[in-house]
């Protein structure tokens, strides 16, 4: 950081798009045929077919879809995207229904389970903060 602000090679982070969201998805708001919304915990991957088809894709589509060369939740590419979450939802499902990603929406039933829940919690209070401190265990 030799000036304080750009680390070193540059920001890896693009900047916000300009662009409404309503545009990108031609104002769709619901990704599904149902109107329910995809879980912000849903995982993608994008197929084979999604990465031959790479270079033909426009903007966010392309940008979702070379991102998701590893799995990753939809709430992970909308902050790594930095785009909003219902167009990631959106696109997500245009990808999907086209073959070019692979979605796997997590059991409900899990999700809303206590047990799973107090698990998370413990986990993110055994990791120490930057001091090496653990946070409280109330």
């Amino acid at each position: 950081m030799a000036d304080g602000l750009t680390p070193p090679g540059g920001d890896p982070v693009r900047p916000a798009p300009a662009v409404r969201p309503f545009l990108v998805t031609a104002g769709r708001v619901a990704p599904t045929a149902s109107g329910r919304p995809v879980p912000v915990e849903t995982q993608v991957v994008a197929t084979a077919a999604g990465l031959e088809a790479l270079d033909g894709l426009a903007f966010e589509r392309h940008d979702i879809v070379a991102a998701c060369r590893r799995p990753q939740s939809i709430a992970e590419l909308a902050a790594r995207l930095r785009l909003h979450l219902n167009v990631v939802r959106v696109l997500a499902e245009d990808l999907r229904a086209a073959g070019q990603l692979t979605v796997h929406v997590p059991d409900s039933g899990a999700t809303h389970d206590a047990a799973v829940l107090r698990r998370v919690i413990d986990g993110l209070r055994a990791i120490p903060d930057s001091r090496g401190v653990l946070r409280d265990t109330d």
